[in-house]
């Protein structure tokens, strides 16, 4: 009887060859270690012959091991594009986006609800983080597509907007400026305090937060200023004169390369929404 290889097994095993560690494959397939490690086990049982040498933590190819990866790729190609060829719009996923907080709001309810009612069938998984986390889980093929800011003049800007400050007048012309900022690293964070320190102006941070919810709601409650765009209240940003000028910010979109078809859209539909801010 010929022995059956599961198309799981052969991609954990490629995986872990691809990441270089039990710890990045496991983040890349969405499964524990242990339960990794015990399908690399089964594949090395089915075909009774050890396909990694153990040193530690390091592993190392056997020659059966590289002999298998170059057939686990073939393999695995050929089920894909027969996957892709039978199934050619009904898209299963998944499709993994992340972005910042400030996006979230508007786009979980917006992008992705469309999103999902082209393609009822999709798996979605969607990460709220920072950029520098989420261009992070972009490089290493955690998600396929990330929205995040950047500098006003990175070349991957889809567009562009004036920060500006936001919060009690009365605070912005306090001798010492009580400001609400996000946790490091964060682009508006760094934007406040370099315009304030160019300028002069002493400051103090009074509330410091992982979550923009609750920057929000510090602000509102007139605990401090902060330096967001238009996207963090719908209210009217503070007037000019009383703090000192900021930069503008861009909105970027990255994609992994070789997005499928329906992931595709979703990017160009990201894209036409943040786009149109």
């Amino acid at each position: 009887m010929p022995v059956n290889l599961p198309t799981n097994l052969l991609r954990s095993f490629v995986t872990i060859v691809d990441t270089g560690s039990m710890l990045n494959a496991a983040e890349r397939v969405f499964v524990s270690q242990s339960a990794l490690s015990l399908q690399i086990k089964r594949l090395e049982e089915l075909l009774q012959q050890a396909l990694f040498h153990r040193d530690g933590r390091r592993l190392t190819l056997t020659p059966s091991g590289e002999l298998m990866l170059e057939y686990a790729r073939k393999v695995l190609n050929i089920h894909d594009e027969a996957v892709a060829a039978v199934t050619a719009g009904h898209f299963t996923g998944p499709a993994r986006i992340g972005m910042v907080q400030d996006f979230a709001e508007m786009l979980l309810s917006g992008l992705l609800a469309r999103f999902a009612e082209l393609h009822p069938e999709a798996q979605l998984y969607s990460r709220i983080a920072g950029t520098a986390e989420l261009l992070g889980q972009l490089e290493r093929r955690q998600l396929d597509i990330v929205l995040g800011f950047a500098a006003a003049s990175d070349p991957g800007a889809i567009a562009s907007a004036p920060m500006a400050w936001y919060g009690n007048p009365d605070l912005a012309r306090k001798t010492v400026v009580q400001l609400a900022v996000l946790e490091p690293p964060c682009r508006f964070r760094e934007a406040a305090i370099h315009a304030l320190e160019e300028a002069g102006r002493p400051y103090r941070i009074s509330v410091e937060t992982p979550n923009l919810t609750a920057l929000r709601a510090a602000v509102d409650a007139g605990l401090g200023v902060t330096c967001r765009t238009h996207l963090f209240l719908r209210d009217a940003p503070l007037e000019d004169g009383d703090l000192p000028a900021l930069p503008n910010v861009s909105c970027i979109l990255q994609t992994a390369p070789n997005l499928d078809g329906p992931t595709s859209q979703l990017a160009s539909l990201a894209r036409e929404v943040v786009a149109a801010l």
